[in-house]
């Protein structure tokens, strides 16, 4: 055997060797994170999803939907209890995401996810519930409107994903179109880089603002920090232009209110690109701006909430006035 040979093999048995000691770091780290924030809340079978949710409060539903790479501890900053006085709230982990599982066979196309919300809203009971979608959850909720109307009696979009973009660059590394790349990557790379990079990416996403410093465990942060976390999000990511260039044609369709909740110095989504373009697509949308970032729901919880309490007070079938207001 030649000294080449030996090389060779030695290469190889230490590559394995650093390919082994990552995935069990990675399942290390990601049953610490499980331990630290378990679920809170109740399962559901839809389909082959299970979903999980938090359900509290009487009166008309509310039904809150996560953006990507979140789940619905984003919402834990919000004074829900005010809503819960008055509304019945729901607030669920999207399929993959949280404690929420998707099945092996289920699409993460934005037309699929809304289908298992409707599915989730028809097994709950609920009518016609104002549905509040933030980011890439507003997206779920717009295919929920145009796909599902009976699910739905009002829209309340917080930063919502609306038109074609290229993706954000701190999103840049889940942008993996093949399937076991993506699956390979999420239980190797993704956790360790994660635990690198993750204070400049929650710097970049919660910008201008500043991310709470309790996020990584009220606003389930380190959640992220799991393979099935990763790559769920990779997913989604991958599986947007599968469906929202179809969606951006039939906005005008919409028949339910619609409101939309910016900020104006949003660097993830442009308030112009995907909440003023939206309200030149149905006309009977209100675009309501105020001074901040893309996530208002953590960084400015009481607003947020009186913005809500405003919507819900008013009768759904009382579609909002064609209206851009600034806050």
């Amino acid at each position: 055997m030649t000294v080449v040979t030996l090389g060779l093999i030695a290469a190889g048995a230490i590559c394995m060797l650093v390919v082994v000691g990552l995935m069990v770091f990675s399942a290390y780290v990601a049953r610490r994170v499980d331990q630290a924030l378990p679920a809170q809340g109740k399962f559901v079978d839809i389909g082959a999803d299970r979903i999980h949710y938090i359900d509290r409060g009487n009166g008309p539903p509310i039904v809150f939907i996560h953006g990507l790479s979140g789940q619905l501890r984003n919402f834990a900053y919000l004074p829900l209890q005010e809503l819960e006085k008055t509304n019945r709230v729901i607030v669920l982990d999207r399929p993959g995401s949280g404690h929420s599982v998707r099945g092996a066979g289920s699409s993460a196309g934005i037309a699929a996810q809304a289908q298992t919300i409707a599915r989730f809203i028809e097994a709950l009971g609920l009518h016609k519930p104002v549905i509040v979608g933030h980011s890439l959850g507003g997206a779920i909720a717009l295919a929920i409107g145009l796909n599902h109307p009976r699910s739905v009696g009002r829209l309340a979009l917080i930063a919502p994903l609306t038109h074609m973009m290229a993706p954000p660059r701190v999103f840049a590394q889940l942008v993996i179109p093949s399937s076991w790349v993506r699956a390979i990557v999420s239980v190797t790379l993704a956790v360790p880089l994660g635990i690198r990079h993750g204070p400049a990416a929650l710097k970049a996403v919660f910008a201008p603002e500043v991310a709470p410093k309790d996020f990584a465990m009220k606003g389930g942060g380190l959640l992220g920090l799991r393979p099935r976390g990763f790559r769920t999000a990779s997913t989604d990511l991958v599986a947007v232009n599968d469906d929202l260039p179809s969606l951006e044609r039939r906005y005008a369709a919409l028949r339910m209110p619609v409101d939309v909740l910016y900020g104006r110095g949003d660097e993830i989504l442009d308030w112009r690109h995907h909440g003023e373009a939206l309200t030149h697509k149905v006309s009977h949308a209100v675009l309501h701006l105020v001074d901040g970032g893309h996530m208002l729901p953590i960084t400015q919880p009481a607003m947020t909430v009186e913005w809500l309490r405003t919507l819900v007070a008013v009768p759904t079938a009382q579609a909002s006035p064609t209206a851009t207001t600034n806050a």
